[in-house]
């Protein structure tokens, strides 16, 4: 019989606690609903220039034929960057070596050796440069591969509340003619940041054209990279 009572007493209890959760529930989204609100989305964008700039550089003996060595042309080119104020300690790196090993063995060919190296420079001025200046000591193996803007993500943080501001200025707009005025944000969400950028992961090839005046620099044009934001925000009418 004791089972019992405590059984009921412990069912009244919790039929309690649900009703209390759903009340609550209920008035928190009855306050929402009931105020009148407005409800409007802004989307922002912007457009920039690179300023990392990525080379794929491949320096192989084949190109000579096997006359001059990996290590010779690596030195060549060293000497040729560093001239054109590249800090080769910071903006180049090693990333394969190789050779045709495999292939000597099979064909009783001359091994011959390959390095490739990234170059990262921070204008199209730059970039051109190094191009022609590495075509003149006979590294013509060179490939963009990607394009980046170094300050992204605080230009993102910046057009989020460039977005929200515009959002602001429409949600007024919108209430001139009801002579209302705009209370404060009830809602706010982040429905886009994106960027566009077709060189963010995309080899190109790269060569100096052969009418090309090698006193000149190679005049290079990047796609500008294009960053957007929408919010959508919903306001309280006062």
């Amino acid at each position: 019989m004791k089972y019992l009572v405590r059984q009921k007493i412990a069912l009244k209890l919790l039929i309690t606690l649900l009703l209390i959760t759903s009340l609550t529930g209920y008035g928190q989204s009855k306050n929402f609903i009931d105020q009148p609100y407005l409800e409007t989305t802004a989307r922002v964008d912007t457009l920039v220039i690179p300023d990392r700039i990525y080379l794929s550089i491949l320096i192989t003996e084949a190109d000579t034929k096997g006359k001059t060595s990996v290590e010779k042309l690596e030195n060549k080119m060293a000497d040729k960057l560093k001239t054109l104020g590249i800090d080769i300690e910071k903006q180049l790196t090693l990333t394969d070596l190789g050779s045709n090993f495999k292939k000597y063995f099979l064909r009783k060919v001359d091994v011959q050796k390959d390095k490739e190296y990234s170059l990262v420079v921070y204008d199209a001025v730059t970039a051109g440069r190094v191009i022609q200046g590495l075509e003149t000591i006979g590294v013509s193996n060179v490939s963009l591969t990607k394009t980046e803007y170094s300050s992204l993500e605080k230009l993102k943080i910046d057009l989020r509340q460039r977005a929200v501001r515009a959002a602001k200025i429409q949600a007024e707009a919108m209430l001139i003619p009801l002579d209302q005025k705009l209370g404060q944000a009830l809602f706010i969400s982040d429905l886009n940041t994106g960027v566009q950028n077709r060189m963010a992961e995309r080899m190109v090839r790269v060569q100096m054209s052969k009418e090309a005046d090698i006193d000149q620099p190679i005049e290079i044009e990047f796609e500008k990279i294009k960053i957007e934001s929408t919010v959508n925000v919903k306001f309280a009418i006062q």
